[in-house]
Protein backbone atom coordinates (compact mmCIF):
# COMPACT_ATOMS: atom_id res chain seq x y z
CA UNK A 1 0.00 0.00 0.00
CA UNK A 2 1.25 3.71 -1.01
CA UNK A 3 2.11 6.21 1.00
CA UNK A 4 1.44 8.29 -2.14
CA UNK A 5 -2.11 9.00 -2.59
CA UNK A 6 -3.48 11.90 -4.98
CA UNK A 7 -7.65 12.43 -4.53
CA UNK A 8 -10.07 14.68 -5.88
CA UNK A 9 -12.88 15.18 -3.90
CA UNK A 10 -12.87 11.98 -2.41
CA UNK A 11 -11.88 9.85 -5.36
CA UNK A 12 -8.07 9.03 -7.03
CA UNK A 13 -7.23 12.48 -9.52
CA UNK A 14 -6.63 11.58 -13.01
CA UNK A 15 -3.87 13.43 -14.53
CA UNK A 16 -6.25 15.75 -16.57
CA UNK A 17 -7.72 16.88 -13.20
CA UNK A 18 -4.46 17.62 -12.14
CA UNK A 19 -2.98 19.44 -14.77
CA UNK A 20 -4.69 22.78 -14.17
CA UNK A 21 -3.71 23.11 -10.61
CA UNK A 22 0.35 22.55 -11.16
CA UNK A 23 0.25 26.24 -11.88
CA UNK A 24 -2.54 27.34 -9.43
CA UNK A 25 -1.77 30.08 -6.61
CA UNK A 26 -5.28 30.95 -4.95
CA UNK A 27 -5.71 27.83 -2.36
CA UNK A 28 -5.73 27.11 1.02
CA UNK A 29 -4.54 24.07 2.91
CA UNK A 30 -4.22 22.54 6.26
CA UNK A 31 -1.47 19.96 6.88
CA UNK A 32 -1.14 17.21 9.61
CA UNK A 33 0.35 13.68 10.82
CA UNK A 34 -1.90 10.83 10.77
CA UNK A 35 -1.25 7.85 12.73
CA UNK A 36 -3.41 4.60 13.43
CA UNK A 37 -5.37 6.50 11.00
CA UNK A 38 -5.93 9.27 13.81
CA UNK A 39 -5.61 12.72 13.90
CA UNK A 40 -5.09 15.19 16.55
CA UNK A 41 -7.35 18.67 16.62
CA UNK A 42 -9.30 17.34 13.93
CA UNK A 43 -12.03 20.03 14.46
CA UNK A 44 -9.18 22.66 14.50
CA UNK A 45 -8.36 21.56 11.15
CA UNK A 46 -12.19 21.65 9.64
CA UNK A 47 -12.55 24.58 11.43
CA UNK A 48 -9.51 26.38 9.62
CA UNK A 49 -10.42 24.85 6.42
CA UNK A 50 -14.06 26.69 6.63
CA UNK A 51 -12.96 29.94 7.86
CA UNK A 52 -10.53 29.85 5.40
CA UNK A 53 -12.86 28.97 2.34
CA UNK A 54 -15.09 31.45 3.05
CA UNK A 55 -12.76 33.77 3.54
CA UNK A 56 -11.33 33.27 -0.29
CA UNK A 57 -14.10 31.75 -1.71
CA UNK A 58 -17.14 33.50 0.01
CA UNK A 59 -18.16 30.05 0.88
CA UNK A 60 -17.44 26.26 2.34
CA UNK A 61 -18.14 22.91 1.91
CA UNK A 62 -19.63 21.50 5.03
CA UNK A 63 -17.70 19.34 7.46
CA UNK A 64 -19.34 15.84 6.84
CA UNK A 65 -18.04 16.35 3.40
CA UNK A 66 -14.51 17.39 3.78
CA UNK A 67 -14.22 14.67 6.46
CA UNK A 68 -15.91 12.08 3.85
CA UNK A 69 -12.28 13.13 1.54
CA UNK A 70 -9.83 12.53 4.34
CA UNK A 71 -11.23 9.13 5.00
CA UNK A 72 -11.47 8.41 1.41
CA UNK A 73 -7.48 9.31 1.05
CA UNK A 74 -6.86 7.47 4.42
CA UNK A 75 -8.56 4.47 3.28
CA UNK A 76 -6.02 4.30 0.43
CA UNK A 77 -2.68 4.29 2.18
CA UNK A 78 -1.13 3.28 4.87
CA UNK A 79 -2.24 4.07 8.96
CA UNK A 80 0.53 6.24 9.17
CA UNK A 81 1.10 9.31 7.26
CA UNK A 82 1.46 12.52 6.16
CA UNK A 83 -1.68 14.36 5.12
CA UNK A 84 -2.22 17.56 3.41
CA UNK A 85 -6.09 18.94 2.14
CA UNK A 86 -5.71 22.03 0.10
CA UNK A 87 -9.10 23.94 -1.44
CA UNK A 88 -9.30 25.44 -4.19
CA UNK A 89 -11.63 27.17 -6.97
CA UNK A 90 -12.10 25.20 -10.57
CA UNK A 91 -12.43 28.81 -11.35
CA UNK A 92 -8.85 29.52 -11.24
CA UNK A 93 -6.98 32.58 -10.15
CA UNK A 94 -7.21 36.39 -11.64
CA UNK A 95 -10.54 35.94 -12.07
CA UNK A 96 -13.36 37.27 -9.91
CA UNK A 97 -15.76 34.23 -10.98
CA UNK A 98 -17.25 32.01 -8.80
CA UNK A 99 -17.35 28.01 -8.28
CA UNK A 100 -17.65 25.85 -5.69
CA UNK A 101 -14.80 24.73 -4.19
CA UNK A 102 -13.28 21.86 -4.38
CA UNK A 103 -10.80 19.62 -2.33
CA UNK A 104 -7.41 18.20 -3.30
CA UNK A 105 -6.07 15.72 -0.42
CA UNK A 106 -2.56 14.63 -0.91
CA UNK A 107 -0.47 11.69 1.27
CA UNK A 108 2.77 11.18 1.75
CA UNK A 109 5.17 9.17 4.34
CA UNK A 110 4.90 10.67 7.82
CA UNK A 111 7.21 13.03 9.15
CA UNK A 112 8.43 14.19 12.41
CA UNK A 113 10.58 17.07 11.39
CA UNK A 114 14.12 18.19 12.25
CA UNK A 115 15.78 16.63 15.33
CA UNK A 116 17.43 20.69 15.78
CA UNK A 117 18.74 22.93 17.76
CA UNK A 118 18.06 25.18 15.18
CA UNK A 119 19.34 28.39 14.51
CA UNK A 120 17.04 30.85 12.94
CA UNK A 121 17.88 34.18 10.73
CA UNK A 122 16.02 37.02 11.70
CA UNK A 123 14.39 38.64 8.89
CA UNK A 124 12.20 41.77 8.38
CA UNK A 125 9.01 40.20 6.49
CA UNK A 126 5.21 39.94 6.72
CA UNK A 127 2.80 37.64 5.26
CA UNK A 128 -0.26 39.01 3.08
CA UNK A 129 -3.42 37.45 5.12
CA UNK A 130 -1.39 35.96 8.03
CA UNK A 131 -4.48 34.01 9.42
CA UNK A 132 -4.72 32.36 6.23
CA UNK A 133 -2.68 29.16 5.26
CA UNK A 134 -3.06 30.19 1.71
CA UNK A 135 -0.58 28.61 -1.18
CA UNK A 136 1.66 30.14 -3.46
CA UNK A 137 4.16 31.94 -0.79
CA UNK A 138 7.45 32.03 -2.26
CA UNK A 139 8.79 34.62 0.09
CA UNK A 140 8.86 31.88 2.41
CA UNK A 141 11.49 29.49 0.47
CA UNK A 142 13.03 32.08 -0.60
CA UNK A 143 13.98 33.41 2.92
CA UNK A 144 14.47 30.18 4.04
CA UNK A 145 17.10 29.52 1.08
CA UNK A 146 19.00 32.73 2.07
CA UNK A 147 19.29 31.85 5.86
CA UNK A 148 20.83 28.91 4.95
CA UNK A 149 23.63 30.33 2.43
CA UNK A 150 23.94 32.67 5.58
CA UNK A 151 24.66 29.42 7.57
CA UNK A 152 21.30 29.26 9.63
CA UNK A 153 18.64 26.10 9.62
CA UNK A 154 15.75 28.74 9.22
CA UNK A 155 14.04 31.99 9.10
CA UNK A 156 12.25 33.71 11.63
CA UNK A 157 9.96 37.14 10.64
CA UNK A 158 9.73 40.33 12.40
CA UNK A 159 7.16 42.73 11.79
CA UNK A 160 7.12 46.15 10.94
CA UNK A 161 6.89 46.88 14.79
CA UNK A 162 10.32 45.24 15.54
CA UNK A 163 8.44 42.04 16.78
CA UNK A 164 9.07 38.18 16.53
CA UNK A 165 6.04 37.13 14.34
CA UNK A 166 6.48 33.19 13.10
CA UNK A 167 9.24 31.36 11.05
CA UNK A 168 9.08 30.22 7.55
CA UNK A 169 6.32 27.05 8.11
CA UNK A 170 6.17 27.64 12.23
CA UNK A 171 5.10 28.96 15.17
CA UNK A 172 7.68 30.34 18.05
CA UNK A 173 6.51 29.47 21.35
CA UNK A 174 8.96 30.59 24.28
CA UNK A 175 9.38 29.95 28.05
CA UNK A 176 10.23 32.46 31.17
CA UNK A 177 11.02 29.77 33.36
CA UNK A 178 7.22 29.81 34.47
CA UNK A 179 5.68 30.52 31.66
CA UNK A 180 5.10 29.45 27.87
CA UNK A 181 5.12 33.11 25.70
CA UNK A 182 3.90 32.78 22.54
CA UNK A 183 4.30 36.22 20.12
CA UNK A 184 2.00 38.79 20.05
CA UNK A 185 1.65 39.73 16.19
CA UNK A 186 -0.36 39.14 13.17
CA UNK A 187 0.35 35.36 12.65
CA UNK A 188 -0.93 32.19 11.08
CA UNK A 189 -2.49 30.51 14.39
CA UNK A 190 -0.69 26.71 13.92
CA UNK A 191 -3.05 23.86 14.79
CA UNK A 192 -0.24 22.45 16.67
CA UNK A 193 0.03 25.65 18.53
CA UNK A 194 -3.54 25.96 19.35
CA UNK A 195 -3.70 21.97 20.84
CA UNK A 196 -0.86 23.13 22.79
CA UNK A 197 -2.29 25.75 24.09
CA UNK A 198 -5.70 24.62 25.11
CA UNK A 199 -4.16 21.40 26.51
CA UNK A 200 -1.83 23.55 28.33
CA UNK A 201 -4.83 25.56 29.54
CA UNK A 202 -6.13 21.80 30.92
CA UNK A 203 -2.74 21.42 32.68
CA UNK A 204 -2.86 24.67 34.34
CA UNK A 205 0.06 25.64 32.96
CA UNK A 206 0.72 29.52 32.88
CA UNK A 207 0.65 31.01 29.32
CA UNK A 208 0.66 34.40 27.90
CA UNK A 209 1.46 36.64 24.60
CA UNK A 210 2.91 39.96 24.43
CA UNK A 211 5.52 41.48 22.51
CA UNK A 212 8.82 40.08 22.02
CA UNK A 213 11.16 41.64 20.16
CA UNK A 214 15.24 40.37 19.43
CA UNK A 215 16.26 42.67 22.59
CA UNK A 216 13.83 40.75 24.59
CA UNK A 217 15.49 37.75 23.99
CA UNK A 218 17.99 37.60 26.41
CA UNK A 219 15.89 37.63 29.45
CA UNK A 220 13.66 34.19 27.94
CA UNK A 221 14.70 31.25 29.16
CA UNK A 222 14.02 29.22 25.94
CA UNK A 223 12.68 29.07 22.73
CA UNK A 224 11.35 26.19 19.84
CA UNK A 225 9.19 26.09 17.10
CA UNK A 226 6.33 24.55 16.09
CA UNK A 227 4.29 23.15 13.05
CA UNK A 228 2.40 19.86 11.92
CA UNK A 229 5.23 18.10 12.17
CA UNK A 230 6.19 18.08 16.18
CA UNK A 231 5.27 20.32 18.98
CA UNK A 232 8.48 21.59 19.57
CA UNK A 233 11.94 21.66 17.73
CA UNK A 234 14.68 23.93 20.36
CA UNK A 235 15.44 27.01 18.89
CA UNK A 236 19.48 28.36 19.70
CA UNK A 237 20.22 31.36 18.21
CA UNK A 238 17.75 34.10 16.93
CA UNK A 239 19.83 36.48 14.71
CA UNK A 240 23.04 37.11 16.61
CA UNK A 241 21.08 36.30 20.06
CA UNK A 242 21.77 32.87 21.30
CA UNK A 243 18.87 30.86 23.47
CA UNK A 244 19.71 28.60 26.37
CA UNK A 245 18.42 24.97 26.50
CA UNK A 246 15.66 24.39 27.86
CA UNK A 247 14.66 20.55 28.07
CA UNK A 248 11.69 20.68 30.56
CA UNK A 249 10.05 23.04 28.16
CA UNK A 250 10.28 20.99 25.33
CA UNK A 251 9.19 18.10 27.27
CA UNK A 252 6.09 19.88 28.50
CA UNK A 253 5.44 20.89 25.14
CA UNK A 254 5.31 17.37 23.83
CA UNK A 255 3.25 16.07 26.69
CA UNK A 256 1.03 18.62 26.17
CA UNK A 257 0.53 17.72 22.71
CA UNK A 258 -0.23 13.83 23.65
CA UNK A 259 -2.41 14.45 26.13
CA UNK A 260 -4.85 15.79 22.90
CA UNK A 261 -7.21 12.33 22.10
CA UNK A 262 -6.65 12.05 18.54
CA UNK A 263 -9.73 11.23 16.26
CA UNK A 264 -10.49 9.33 12.85
CA UNK A 265 -12.10 11.40 10.02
Amino acid sequence: MTSFVAHRNGRAATAEELAPLAFAGYAHFTAMQVRGGRVRGLDLHLERLRTASVELFGRALPDDQVRSYLRAALEAGPADLSLTATVYSRAGQFTAARAEPEVLVRTGPPSAGPEGPLALAAVEHERFLPAVKHVGEVAKTYLLRQAVAQGFDDAAFVDGRGRLSEATIWNLAFWDGDSVVWPQAEVLGGITMSIVRRQLDRLGVPQRVQDITLADLPALAGGVVMNSWTPGVAVSRIGSVSLPEAPSFLELLHNAYEAESPTAP
